[in-house]
């Protein structure tokens, strides 16, 4: 992986680790190895979402910061795909306003699915 860091201020790429697949795993327990795999998306995600609540933004869709984060990706990488998992939009919203409750105003959020 090849990053080009100067080209985009504020994001810290680290390469993407995949976890082992887990047969018969619950999203949940899915998300939670990547997320020990990968603790920086959810540090990335917060940046953002701080960068959104200074600009006073009244309303943040995790949809759109998983595809910046995409986009962001790909322009500071060369030739790695990065995989973030849609399933796992609602468990980093979630860690989200554990960390933030004062966020709560910003996202939606529906009931989990367990599957």
């Amino acid at each position: 992986m090849r990053a080009y860091q100067q080209e985009l201020p504020g994001l810290e790429i680290k390469e993407i680790r995949l976890p082992e697949p887990l047969a018969g795993a619950t999203i949940q327990q899915r998300f939670e190895a990547f997320h020990e795999l990968n603790p920086w998306v959810l540090d990335e995600l917060e940046a953002m979402t701080a960068r959104c609540v200074g600009q006073h933004w009244p309303r943040v869709g995790i949809a759109m910061l998983f595809e910046l984060l995409r986009w962001r990706y790909g322009e500071a990488t060369r030739g790695d795909e990065f995989r973030l998992n849609n399933n796992f939009r609602s468990r980093y919203v979630r860690l989200l306003l554990e960390r933030h409750p004062e966020w709560t105003r910003l996202f939606s959020t529906r009931a989990l699915r367990t599957d």
